[in-house]
């Protein structure tokens, strides 16, 4: 149970390089629940000001996730807030039987890499009631990533709900059976996107987006098979990913 408040460390001298992606971190946990109307606070400000996509002149660098939950299985995570993380807030990687519900996330909308909930290699995941406000997605969905159930969310500012990125560097990635249902989105990007590198491969299979709310969204439905986050350009390559791809959008308002 999360009580009171937990501050990170509020300069990057005091961080250990071997563990620098990791703030707080549960590996291997099974059968656990976190909870209890507490606050994590990332205390991020030193380290968007000191990010390549802020300062281009500066070196690109790793910067902690806040909440890490990393091969945990009959996992339950609700009624907590997570504040200004230095890099991605929530991240579930190699997870299974997932339960997120009542979470609130916040950061600026200028804050760099500050995604709310990043999913990958995990499977039979909900995630439900949630708002999110930050800089980048608000949920990044990706390789690895099967049977996920978003319901009833509230997005932005950020980026938008976002699946991939997939096959950076000329890797093989695979998501199926994603449905997003019930999301409001203002203020944001993007709606519902999903992002491939070039050169990628693998799937993206029965996507389903539906019921979803968009104010103010630069990019209701955006499909980018040339993603590039790069400081200097991609090299074009052949897209060769989406040969089993099959996304259902509707109801959108």
């Amino acid at each position: 149970m999360i009580e009171g408040t937990l501050v990170a460390p509020p300069k990057r001298s005091y961080w250990i390089e071997d563990t620098i992606r990791h703030w707080i971190l549960f590996r291997s946990v099974r059968g656990l629940t976190v909870t209890d109307g507490g606050t994590i606070d990332g205390n991020g400000k030193i380290w968007w000001q000191n990010s390549c996509k802020v300062n281009t002149k500066l070196p690109c660098r790793q910067a902690p996730t806040a909440l890490t939950f990393y091969s945990c299985t009959n996992l339950k995570v609700n009624n907590l807030e997570v504040l200004n993380s230095q890099q991605i807030h929530i991240s579930m990687e190699r997870c299974s039987n997932v339960r997120m519900s009542r979470l609130s996330i916040r950061a600026p909308g200028t804050s760099p890499n500050t995604d709310g909930i990043h999913i990958t290699h995990s499977k039979d995941v909900k995630v439900m009631d949630c708002a999110i406000k930050t800089g980048d997605d608000c949920m990044s969905i990706e390789d690895g990533t099967e049977n996920l159930h978003v319901k009833n969310i509230v997005c932005g500012p950020g980026h938008g709900i976002s699946i991939g990125s997939l096959g950076d560097r000329n890797s093989q990635a695979q998501v199926a059976n994603i449905t997003i249902d019930g999301v409001r989105l203002h203020d944001t990007t993007n709606g519902a996107r999903i992002k491939i590198w070039q050169g990628g491969r693998g799937y993206a299979k029965n996507i389903v987006f539906k019921n979803m709310i968009m104010d103010n969204v630069r990019d209701p439905i955006i499909i980018d098979q040339n993603y590039c986050d790069s400081a200097t350009p991609c090299t074009k390559q052949q897209a060769v990913y989406v040969h089993r791809y099959n996304l259902v959008c509707y109801s959108f308002v």
